[in-house]
């Protein structure tokens, strides 16, 4: 499978995300973790998925100088966009508070970019999944920000976790997309890849 068809390629995922890690693993495939730091900011000018196109391409700069040919370097971002603005990583309880509250009885949109980059091209691709959540009391939020501690999530929320069973009642799209990855892009992409160089 795909794992056969990469098998004369290098495969570097440059995130810390253990969510993100796991879906390689799922994929059958062989990879490196290479991590490099870099301030997730953006212009104000970006809206909905440009932002997170920005980031995922910001992500993969650093490494851009020492790429071989046969590397493919994957990067990717995620965010939530509500309200005609994006939902990123929560700073503190209230803030998650803040967020999980304006998702409470509403539609929102998580929207994820995975950038593939070998040292002659670079490929932006972006999914989006609309996701419904129902009334959530204050009680509820509280109980999760503080089971959970989800700050090291857009829109302060996994799917994966209490919040996500007890309070989704609609998904249009990727759930996989939701936890951080479309993972049927990026088996679709690296297929394609494969075949290119």
């Amino acid at each position: 499978m795909l794992k056969d068809t990469l098998k004369h390629h290098h495969i570097i995922l440059a995130s810390g995300s253990p969510r993100r890690q796991a879906f390689f693993r799922h994929l059958g495939l062989d990879f490196e973790i290479r991590l490099k730091p870099v301030k997730e900011e953006y212009p104000t000018r970006l809206t909905h998925f440009e932002i997170s196109n920005y980031l995922a391409q910001l992500k993969a700069l650093p490494f851009k100088n020492e790429l071989k040919p046969n590397d493919i370097l994957i990067t990717s971002d995620t965010i939530v966009w509500h309200q005609d603005k994006a939902l990123g990583k929560p700073a503190n309880e209230a803030e998650a508070f803040h967020m999980l509250k304006s998702l409470s009885n509403a539609t929102h949109e998580v929207i994820s970019s995975v950038c593939f980059t070998t040292n002659n091209f670079e490929k932006t691709l972006h999914s989006i999944t609309k996701v419904t959540f129902k009334p959530l009391t204050d009680e509820e939020i509280a109980y999760y920000i503080q089971k959970d501690k989800p700050f090291d999530k857009a829109g302060a929320y996994g799917i994966q976790d209490w919040i996500g069973q007890i309070a989704v009642t609609k998904i249009e799209g990727s759930y996989f997309n939701v936890m951080g990855l479309p993972t049927h892009l990026v088996y679709k992409t690296l297929n394609a890849i494969a075949e290119t160089i």
